[in-house]
């Protein structure tokens, strides 16, 4: 598929120069701080080594204070309390977070008090459900703390405040225009909250309850860091900005998981044979999809029973069951992935509309949201990939860069049961009546309203270099820019006029690999990998130039380290 190259535009020359000589870094580093809104030295230094101090008051978010209050009085009344939470990643470390905090409390007289609750996938489905609160009320609990879920969930909090279970709720979805009637409703994104950043995860949602109780209760901020591994995990898993924040806590949560990792995710590491540092890169290609897998495949509890895991042969246990999960999850959708692909090659009007809406009801619920990843890769458009369950249609959306799909589905939500999620994801449930009307509405809606350039994927590049401008030290001021993620993705170079020095080769499937250096300068040579680039091989096999956007990474081979650039396309000139 043909990619567009956008190159971010220079950012102010006098502004760049002062701050160059003030880091006494070169221009090129300095116009990346700069395009990152770090503009002075004050700046940079919160940039480069983020501090506690700058995280935000808890109690600015809305109903904090609520919602604290009804924590303290049930705890101190021994009241039972449900920690509930969606079976995704982000769910099932919230709940393990705020679940082992409330655990920990010396205060937590009768350890039956705390119990922690997964809704089923298949059963239940997305959320809080009805099920869950009979549960409860069952069981006489009467706080439910909901996380990474319940904004939309008006008709279960009413069920459940009829049954005397109250809610306190932690979710950073989009709210509906009517909020549930919970005790608390903690979601930076209410049209009435102000809390000063509204991207937190749903495990960010909940890391600001457990910090709020500590502040009120004089809980040092240190006893809450042992937590900022599961926070780092969810906000790398739920693809949030890496800014504010979302920056901070992932900051000292790869510091964490790198200096003590808790014994499941020691256990992820050990299995998936991850010796070098952990970065963004292993959180969310690693870690998060063997998480998710759990909820995906069997039940979410795996997954929590495995992040709370407190010895090693629990966890070991625990983590060698989820791999398992995992690789069967991995092979569920790779076939579900090449049946989707071929219902749209073997018809024509689906190969020129501008999105995918597909449904086929035997395909696992668990899987469709990675499906429809798995097809924009190919058909670059949003994406909508449905199965059957509880006798609906049910399933889950992608998009693409800048296009808003959860816009899109509210407007055809007279055709919908249930929808909820962001701007580049969610889920929905429609009656399988409905199927045929909502494939044509969406197709309207996104095509009055999506822009053609956004159909094609992008390459932003953020600045054209030369070979020569990397250098040791280059690479050391850019690694710290980590950790990296939406808001703050691995800086994208562009060179020109490169060559091939005769060392081209295909490996793996259709991919490059290269050393490569500046045609008309004497530069250092660099290993490059071109992932599926190989119909490029005989013109750098006759080394012709080329131009290349690329990311510059250490490779770790056989003990040794060294720069390579991960060429994300290239032109031949």
């Amino acid at each position: 598929m043909e990619k567009r190259w956008v190159i971010k535009p220079k950012a102010d020359e006098v502004v760049v120069s002062s701050l160059a000589s003030e880091l006494k870094i070169d221009k090129v580093l300095a116009n990346l701080l700069v395009q990152r809104g770090v503009t002075s030295y004050d700046e940079a230094k919160k940039f480069f080594r983020p501090g506690f101090d700058e995280l935000h008051d808890p109690f600015l978010m809305k109903d904090m204070d609520k919602a604290i209050i009804r924590l303290e009085r049930a705890i101190k009344n021994n009241e039972k309390i449900l920690v509930y939470g969606d079976y995704d990643v982000d769910g099932t470390t919230a709940v393990s977070l705020v679940y082992s905090f409330l655990l920990n409390l010396p205060e937590i007289a009768d350890k039956g008090q705390i119990e922690f609750y997964i809704p089923d996938r298949y059963s239940e489905g997305y959320g809080i459900s009805f099920q869950g609160i009979d549960y409860a009320q069952a069981n006489n609990f009467t706080l439910i703390i909901a996380l990474d879920c319940g904004i939309k969930a008006i008709d279960k909090v009413a069920y459940a405040n009829e049954r005397a279970v109250d809610f306190i709720i932690c979710d950073h979805h989009r709210p509906g225009d009517t909020l549930p009637d919970a005790v608390a409703v903690l979601d930076p994104k209410r049209d009435d909250c102000f809390y000063p950043f509204d991207e937190l995860c749903g495990c960010g949602v909940g890391f600001k309850l457990v910090q709020a109780y500590s502040q009120k209760n004089n809980i040092a901020f240190s006893e809450l860091e042992q937590y900022l591994d599961l926070t780092a995990i969810s906000i790398a898993s739920d693809l949030v900005p890496i800014v504010g924040e979302n920056r901070i806590l992932c900051y000292f949560g790869l510091q964490q998981i790198n200096k003590t990792p808790r014994k499941g995710i020691k256990a992820i590491l050990e299995l998936a044979n991850i010796k070098k540092e952990v970065t963004m890169n292993e959180l969310v290609f690693t870690i998060g999809p063997r998480i998710n897998a759990a909820g995906r495949l069997e039940t979410g509890r795996n997954a929590v029973d495995l992040l709370i895991s407190d010895n090693l042969a629990d966890a070991a246990m625990n983590g060698k069951n989820i791999n398992i999960t995992n690789t069967e999850r991995r092979s569920i959708d790779v076939t579900i992935t090449q049946h989707a692909l071929s219902m749209v090659e073997e018809n024509v009007e689906l190969i020129k509309r501008k999105t995918t809406v597909l449904f086929y009801p035997e395909w696992h619920k668990g899987v469709v949201g990675i499906v429809a990843s798995r097809m924009i890769e190919k058909y670059y458009r949003p994406t909508i990939i449905l199965t059957e369950s509880n006798g609906k249609a049910t399933g889950s959306a992608r998009s693409v860069k800048d296009f808003d799909v959860y816009d899109a589905i509210e407007a055809c939500s007279d055709l919908l049961e249930q929808f909820g999620g962001h701007k580049y994801a969610a889920g929905l449930t429609l009656k399988l009546e409905n199927l045929e009307a909502f494939q044509q509405k969406f197709e309207e809606v996104v095509s009055a309203t999506i822009q053609d350039h956004m159909l094609i994927p992008e390459i932003e590049i953020d600045e054209e270099i030369e070979l020569s401008d990397i250098t040791p030290k280059f690479f050391r001021v850019l690694n710290q820019f980590s950790p990296f993620g939406p808001g703050n993705m691995s800086p994208v170079f562009m060179s020109k006029s490169l060559v091939d020095k005769g060392a081209v080769r295909i490996v793996g499937n259709n991919h490059l690999k290269m050393d490569i250096h500046s045609n008309d300068k004497e530069t250092e040579v660099f290993p490059a990998i071109a992932f599926g680039q190989a119909k490029h091989f005989d013109d750098v096999l006759r080394q012709k130039t080329f131009c290349a956007c690329y990311a510059i990474e250490e490779n770790v081979f056989n003990g040794t380290v060294s720069l390579q650039l991960n060429v994300k396309d290239m032109r031949i000139e």
